[in-house]
This record gives structure tokens, C-alpha cells and sequence, in this order.
């Protein structure tokens, strides 16, 4: 099991989201992501600051695991756009 990371500035960005249900709905995708790698809508990036993204409906959680200690680092939380990646 991985122990999750929550960067200060993706705290902050899911703390803006206005609406309840999809904050939940991001916290327990983000807490699906324990049972690394064995996660649904989880893609490795190529060429971005960050090694993967998750899916979760017109958002994306950016983030970088580490295998080694077993950790994930959530690093940004962003609505899809054309600027996401």
C-alpha cells in the first residue's frame, strides 16, 4: 500500500472547487491511487513536469510516485483545458 502526499498548492487547488460533490469525488480517487499500480484512468505523461495524471471527470491530479519508498506525491489538481499539459 502507498501512502498519499498532498502538496500545499494542490490542497489549495482542491479547496477552490466550489462544488462539494467533486472535491469528495477527487479525495477518494486520490485515495483509490493506495493500490498503486492497480488504478483506473491513470496515464504516465510523457515529456511533463510530472509522471502521471488521473482522470477524474473534467479535472486532472497531476502527481509522481515513487516506488522505492512507496510514496505518491500529488502535485497539482487542474481542470481540463488546453493548457492542462
Amino acid at each position: 500500500m502507498y501512502d498519499i502526499n498532498w502538496q500545499p498548492k494542490a490542497r489549495k487547488q482542491v479547496s477552490k472547487i466550489v462544488d462539494r460533490a467533486t472535491r469528495i469525488e477527487i479525495e477518494e480517487a486520490v485515495d483509490g491511487l493506495r493500490q498503486w499500480p492497480d488504478c483506473m484512468q491513470v496515464k504516465a505523461l510523457v515529456n511533463h513536469e510530472y509522471g502521471y495524471r488521473l482522470r477524474v471527470g473534467r479535472f486532472r491530479i497531476l502527481f509522481d510516485a515513487d516506488t522505492n519508498i512507496r510514496i505518491i506525491d500529488i502535485q497539482e489538481v487542474k481542470k481540463r483545458d488546453d493548457r492542462t499539459y
